[in-house]
């Protein structure tokens, strides 16, 4: 087969040069300078603090939903199943938390980026090592990820060498979210989202639809349960091959929280969004909207990695595809191929909306972990420590060259990735030696009167040889265990220390809380409790 049938047709690539087209233009018109005055940092960093709840909550699951989600997850879903979804939903849930819990502080201190957030409360030190900390980690593990993951799925798709499609990833990102800022960014990821949930949508319907052959779609549901039954398990035992992954019933209790409260909550790219809003109420409608998103996507993403996983495993379908099913076929040891081999399934003109959803994926979340590195890097170490008498112009122009050294740096690691099997596991393990130890220190400082710099300082050093420890002792623990454990440690060391160096009073820069902060509006939580009730439905049906 060629690789014109095998890839895009002119349909599908007229499809996919429109969305291009749409992407920029709204990103260069969203972008332009009012009349006669220059972008400010909060009109290039926040958006001006304008964004209304629905582009909040869409661009939430734009800057979320990457290569990682459609190429990883498509990829877990084949080789585990269902059980992957739990990071999704419960993501839902932890979106509730950090919009009542978290956010009214943030929102109340007027911060731009959490860096800044850790200098208010603790000391300027641990803002700038946690700068320095997450500069690297968005470079050298989010950026590079993406950016393989996409490149990756270009190359499969249209046979495109690795270097040149990541390249002209990179290209696409820059093009309309480093002059603009995080407005840019904003108002196309709610363009991106739509083109999202169309292909993951016409991805899955078309894949289990193939299933059901003339019996129709809802038939291949129920094939796919006979066939994998396995795979539709969302509570692993330990005999499962993949208990090392998602162990058991301490996915719900144990680790899983501790990546999400720390991604949801204190993560640079996600929680800028919500700074931006108009004001907290909106912020907060925004993230219940995206917590309404997030119960979707495991359909979207983890149920074709499912289909994929029945078809390769049946010489019956397997044979009805002829010369398609011999290229590029997922395997146990390839898990990440899955979703881009599905594409195939796609008639013309549709596989063009797939692929602008692959790449809306990709280029969002890249524009979006680019302009949080050019938001820390300016206004946490260059207005620090180079340029302290800065105007708005020069730092803004700094952000768009920080943005750009960024992707470059990334654009020559990404390559070094493609010996991994499947890479959303590498990025959780990766990010969870060091999550637990940042987390440890944002809810003490938030909750506890008492934590001060001192205990934080050391909390965050000592966390991280820790979780190494844990890593590479013969424990044979499964790593979700491994960053619970790191969570407790780092939280108890934090305690004993900040109790050792003070006389037990309340730190002077402790957060004053009270309840009237996490008052919300019945909105927001009768939407909360509809999420609860879903989310207990999925799980008793899928146990």
């Amino acid at each position: 087969m060629s690789h014109v049938e095998n890839g895009l047709g002119i349909v599908d690539i007229i499809v996919f040069a429109l969305y291009v087209a749409i992407i920029i233009s709204v990103g260069l018109w969203v972008s332009r300078d009012k009349k006669g005055s220059q972008k400010s940092t909060e009109d290039y960093f926040l958006a001006g603090k304008s964004l209304p709840w629905w582009a909040v909550g869409s661009s939430l699951i734009a800057a979320n939903i990457s290569a990682e989600q459609f190429i990883g997850m498509s990829g877990s879903g084949f080789s585990i199943g269902l059980a992957i979804a739990s990071y999704e939903w419960m993501a839902a849930l932890t979106l509730i938390i950090v919009g009542k819990y978290f956010l009214p502080i943030f929102i109340d201190k007027g911060i731009y980026t959490i860096p800044e957030f850790v200098e208010k409360r603790f000391n300027k030190n641990l803002k700038t090592i946690l700068a320095v900390f997450w500069i690297c980690l968005y470079v050298f593990v989010n950026l590079t990820s993406v950016l393989y993951l996409g490149g990756l799925a270009l190359q499969t798709i249209l046979g495109i060498p690795l270097m040149y499609s990541i390249i002209g990833l990179a290209l696409f990102a820059l093009a309309y979210s480093i002059y603009g800022g995080l407005s840019a960014v904003v108002w196309t990821d709610v363009i991106q989202v739509f083109f999202l949930i169309l292909g993951g949508l016409l991805t899955t319907y078309m894949a289990v639809d193939f299933i059901g052959g003339t019996d129709g779609w809802f038939s291949g549901l129920s094939k796919m349960a006979t066939a994998a039954p396995g795979h539709f398990e969302m509570i692993l035992d330990q005999s499962n091959p993949q208990y090392m992954n998602l162990p058991g019933i301490a996915v719900l209790i144990g680790g899983l929280w501790v990546a999400n409260l720390y991604y949801w909550g204190f993560n640079q790219y996600i929680i800028q969004r919500t700074l931006a809003a108009k004001s907290i109420a909106e912020a907060q409608k925004g993230i219940i909207f995206a917590a309404f998103l997030k119960l979707l996507v495991p359909f979207l993403v983890v149920v074709p990695g499912i289909a994929a996983y029945v078809i390769t495993t049946s010489p019956e379908l397997m044979s009805q595809l002829g010369s398609i099913a011999t290229s590029n076929v997922p395997t146990l040891a390839h898990a990440d191929k899955a979703y881009p081999w599905l594409t195939q399934f796609l008639p013309v003109g549709f596989k063009g909306i797939v692929f602008a959803a692959l790449a809306a994926a990709i280029v969002s979340s890249l524009a979006s972990m680019l302009n949080s590195t050019a938001t820390i890097f300016t206004m946490d170490i260059y207005k620090e420590f180079v340029g302290k008498k800065a105007g708005d112009h020069k730092l803004v122009n700094v952000g768009r060259i920080s943005a750009i050294v960024a992707l470059v740096v990334a654009c020559l690691i990404a390559p070094m990735l493609s010996n991994l099997g499947q890479a959303f596991q590498y990025i959780q393990e990766y990010t969870g030696l060091v999550s637990p130890g940042i987390l440890a220190v944002f809810l003490l400082g938030l909750f506890w009167k008492k934590t001060n710099s001192k205990g934080a300082v050391i909390g965050v050093i000592v966390s991280i040889p820790f979780a190494l420890f844990l890593k590479f002792m013969p424990l044979n623990m499964p790593f979700m265990d491994q960053m619970l454990y790191t969570l407790l440690f780092t939280m108890a060391v934090i305690a004993f220390t900040s109790l050792s160096y003070s006389d037990h009073d309340d730190d002077p820069k402790a957060i004053a809380l009270d309840s009237s902060m996490f008052a919300t509006e019945r909105n927001f939580n009768i939407a909360a409790y509809v999420v609860v009730i879903i989310l207990a439905v999925l799980y008793s049906v899928f146990w």
